[in-house]
């Protein structure tokens, strides 16, 4: 399990720090052995009620050469900024991290939780995509495509 960073600079440590303390109070209160739909609505409950905005399977457009070529959907976004991804698995896999960082790439945010609630214990990743620092490549991308599309 990868401890949330002390550091005061992290971005978006504060709605992380939220998600995960929901995390686990879900994970304490149901245990193992659900299935990933029963812990995304418990986790959307918790997140609520600790006052978090939270959205429920957002669509992100995947585009090459801004042209629409497929779509992502993402189990939770918080704040508009965090994308929460949960799997009920063995372990985390390389490819489940993959996942986040290219819901990262898609929706333009900066900063992915990968959660899994497959093992007695809670186990979670932070990810931050290492290209879209601060959030605006996505904008930059898009604005370079609209000056381009008006040539």
């Amino acid at each position: 399990m990868d401890r949330i960073e002390e550091n005061k600079e992290m971005l978006y440590s504060d709605f992380s720090e939220k998600i995960i303390g929901c995390c686990f109070e879900v994970m304490r209160e149901l245990g193992t052995g659900f299935w990933e739909k029963v812990y995304k609505n418990a986790l959307f409950i918790a997140m609520k009620q600790k006052g978090l905005n939270v959205s429920v399977e957002q669509t992100f457009e995947v585009t090459f050469r801004n042209c629409k070529i497929g779509r992502y959907v993402a189990d939770l976004i918080v704040e508009n900024v965090i994308v929460v991804e949960l799997k009920c698995c063995t372990t985390l896999l390389p490819e489940h991290k993959a996942q986040v960082i290219n819901y990262l790439k898609a929706s333009g945010m900066s900063v992915g939780l990968l959660v899994n609630f497959g093992q007695q214990k809670l186990e979670y990743k932070r990810l931050r995509h290492p290209s879209n620092v601060d959030g605006t490549e996505k904008l930059r991308r898009d604005f370079h495509a609209l000056a381009r599309s008006n040539e």
